[in-house]
């Protein structure tokens, strides 16, 4: 497809879908991918509603939750809807440490933690909250309480090209999003160019590219880039620290499972 896909983790928690943000709701967000030919091979809603009503075990699946054997978008998208908020992440070991005052970290993994908390780093300035993504609440500074007047949508630019194919939200600017399960959801950034964590963290060390609009937080207040600059013990403890985001509990629950398998 033209851009990689982000992982389903906690998006009931999150203001704006998508790497361009174009949804805010998950009910809205559900069937536009249906509609996407290159992801589905679906000509539209119609041939959706057709071939689910010619799916036998579908109609008694529709009445049980709807009171009604009838099949048509509406809930269609209400049944998604209910499925993918269902999906939640909160049983990783960076939860189980906030409990404990993460005398369950290593060293190294509580380095990484004051990096990505601190003024060195300054990940948690974007990716910030109990849900690690896009602080893009009403107030916030990548939502409408920026140091501009518009609603950035939780997204920004981090300088990965200084001409974009993509120019996502505009300008080159993506959404931010969740590092839950961020270990296990690779590869990475909105055109899955990076591979590993470590290939995510050298970009914010020393590839960071001077574009017009790159997010304040990364130059030096004079429109130079001002890299993080980060030694090689720092890179690995942020790596290490990203890997507590990890909910092995989440990824085996059965509940979100194929139920398709025999």
């Amino acid at each position: 497809t033209t851009r990689n896909s982000m992982a389903i983790v906690n998006p009931v928690l999150q203001n704006n879908l998508f790497w361009d943000s174009r949804s805010k709701t998950i009910h809205d967000l559900s069937l536009q991918p249906i509609q996407n030919h290159i992801e589905m091979g679906m000509e539209n809603l119609d041939r959706l509603v057709e071939k689910l009503n010619n799916t036998e075990y579908y109609k008694p699946l529709f009445t049980k939750a709807f009171g009604s054997e009838e099949i048509n978008p509406e809930n269609i998208s209400k049944a998604i809807s209910q499925f993918v908020a269902s999906i939640t992440s909160s049983r990783s070991r960076f939860d189980v440490g906030q409990k404990n005052n993460f005398s369950n970290f290593s060293e190294l993994e509580k380095l990484g933690r004051d990096l990505f908390h601190g003024e060195i780093a300054k990940c948690s300035s974007c990716h910030g909250g109990g849900n690690l993504s896009a602080l893009d609440g009403p107030n916030d500074p990548y939502g409408s309480g920026g140091s501009i007047s518009q609603d950035l949508r939780g997204a920004t630019n981090i300088g990965l090209d200084l001409v974009y194919k993509d120019n996502g939200l505009g300008n080159g600017k993506f959404k931010i999003p969740s590092l839950r399960n961020i270990e296990i959801t690779g590869p990475y950034m909105h055109d899955g160019r990076f591979n590993t964590l470590e290939e995510v963290v050298d970009h914010y060390t020393n590839g960071i590219k001077p574009h017009k609009d790159l997010d304040i937080k990364f130059t030096d207040g004079k429109g130079h880039v001002k890299p993080l600059n980060l030694t090689s013990l720092e890179k690995k403890a942020i790596v290490a620290f990203l890997k507590t985001l990890t909910d092995t509990e989440m990824t085996k629950d059965p509940k979100w499972s194929n139920p398709f398998k025999s």
